[in-house]
């Protein structure tokens, strides 16, 4: 039976239960989740996933498709208050055994709510990828990110069905990235099959047997088993184990090459180094056996080479990982101008060519529409400054027209609390303030509105605008370079050329 396809390869065109999927909070802030359509103990509403910007069940992101607004639900957290306050009793030390293991068996509900959306709260659902996977992964080692393993794959010319091998997986980034850059079906799915072609002038015919297809596949080592057996894991749930081999082993002492039913495995056509002492290991990576004495003078110059606590074995024969008919590319990852340099010096003993060193400092563009103006006054994401001249000039002329009117009415009205006092001293009768009220309005009219009523001016008319769409379109740039990841170490080791190539070239051009 064919295997599943991964999400990562082919993720459809909507989410489906018992899937990966990512909910996008923010730019860079994303929340992966395996989707479930079964009920749960905690939520009468089903698995929920709890962020800052609301509640969002399982229900409600199942079955939509990718890139769908999902808004937040109202859930009854009420349902789970007992549990709650069993996880703090468990803080305290607290709690009674009994009512704690009564509470255990809870049974799971059979039937599950149906959610109510929120006032408020949204968050976006997008399919995985190693893009998105690389942003919310698990940590547990430092991350290849996107814009250094994109640059990486490139420049090493990774295609499908290429054989990489990966040594220092980590949190399995990378490994990600090139699985779906070498994926070109699943092994043991196609068989050679014999074919007639014919000629164009359809007088004769020939028979060419199809060459069986070469399935990409990657080798991935890691020295630190936990790590390994967690990405193992990892790969399993998300449907990329037939095209990863993920191998926990000290790759400076046993090499690249893996126990599998190929005895060329891992055949490789590509090598991605992410380790401490990537020239230790560069003595496995040749196509004959190194001479002993360059692989004791690289050995050397390591101040503190890796220990290993495993105990001395006997030597094996020299066995090559790499694919002798094509040329093999390689790239080293390392953090540290000392690491490249003794790294370079060991290519060139071993005979690896064209050596190039790159560091990768990027910018993120941001564009967006920006509205600027005195309109947009109040308004979220505008910018309330003058557009042009004139419009700052008129809101100057506005402002002090108001200030004359303000300072007029307010020696008005001195002067009438001086004359009535003036008046209450002779001992006669205050004068009434009669037509103040139609005085006061004759004189405000055609003044230029105030602040507030042009907030709630613009409050008003934005309700009716398309705000999206208003605005010119720029686009800006981060105000500092992201700071430096590791230098990019790329070379290539040719195809050996033996005697028996010399002789067949000899017997064609000689």
């Amino acid at each position: 039976m064919a295997p599943a396809v991964s999400p990562f390869l082919d993720p459809g065109a909507s989410s489906s239960a018992h899937s990966l999927g990512i909910l996008q909070l923010k730019r860079d802030h994303l929340i992966p989740t395996v989707l479930s359509d079964a009920s749960s103990t905690e939520y009468a509403e089903g698995n929920v996933v709890n962020t800052r910007f609301g509640s969002f069940t399982h229900s409600s992101l199942i079955g939509k498709p990718w890139g769908t607004q999902i808004l937040a639900s109202v859930v009854d957290t009420g349902s789970r208050g007992g549990r709650s306050k069993k996880r703090k009793r468990e803080a305290n030390g607290e709690g009674n055994a009994a009512e704690d293991a009564s509470r255990s068996e809870e049974p799971v509900r059979s039937v599950v709510k149906a959610a109510t959306t929120a006032s408020s709260g949204f968050a976006h659902l997008v399919p995985p990828t190693p893009e998105t996977w690389t942003l919310c992964l698990p940590h547990r080692t430092q991350v290849v990110y996107t814009p250094d393993y994109s640059f990486i794959i490139q420049k090493m010319r990774l295609r499908p069905g290429d054989h990489i091998i990966e040594a220092g997986a980590g949190s399995g980034s990378f490994t990600h990235a090139v699985a779906r850059t070498v994926f070109n079906g699943y092994p043991g799915l196609e068989q050679p099959e014999e074919k007639d072609e014919q000629e164009v002038n359809g007088t004769t015919s020939r028979k060419r047997r199809r060459r069986q297809q070469r399935h990409g596949h990657v080798y991935s080592f890691e020295y630190h088993k936990p790590r390994a057996e967690q990405l193992r894991e990892e790969l399993v749930s998300h449907g990329l184990d037939p095209l990863v081999t993920v191998t926990n082993r000290d790759v400076y002492a046993d090499g690249f090459c893996v126990d599998a039913e190929n005895e060329n495995a891992p055949n490789a056509d590509v090598i991605f180094l992410d380790l401490p002492a990537p020239w230790l290991a560069l003595k496995h990576l040749t196509r004959s056996p190194p001479p002993p004495a360059v692989v004791k003078s690289i050995a050397s110059d390591t101040a503190e080479p890796p220990t290993t606590t495993s105990a001395p074995r006997p030597p094996k024969p020299f066995r090559s990982p790499l694919n002798p008919k094509t040329t093999t590319r390689i790239c080293t990852f390392s953090p540290c101008i000392e690491q490249v340099q003794k790294t370079v010096a060991a290519m060139r003993s071993y005979g690896w060519l064209d050596i190039e060193m790159f560091t990768m400092e990027h910018k993120r563009l941001e564009v967006r529409r920006e509205r600027v103006g005195l309109a947009e006054e109040g308004l979220r994401g505008a910018n309330p400054s003058p557009a042009t001249v004139q419009e700052a000039v008129q809101r100057l002329r506005d402002v002090e027209d108001r200030a004359k009117v303000f300072h007029g009415l307010q020696k008005e009205k001195q002067e009438q609390i001086m004359r009535r006092a003036e008046a209450k001293k002779r001992g006669e009768q205050a004068p009434a303030g009669e037509g103040e009220a139609d005085g006061l309005k004759k004189k405000t009219e055609g003044l230029p509105p105030s602040k507030h009523d042009r907030l709630e001016r613009a409050k008003k008319e934005s309700e009716s605008r398309a705000l999206f769409r208003e605005g010119r379109l720029v686009c800006r740039t981060e105000p500092e370079i992201k700071t430096h990841t590791s230098y990019l170490v790329f070379a290539m080791l040719p195809v050996e050329w033996t005697a028996e190539d010399e002789e067949k070239a000899r017997r064609k051009w000689g």
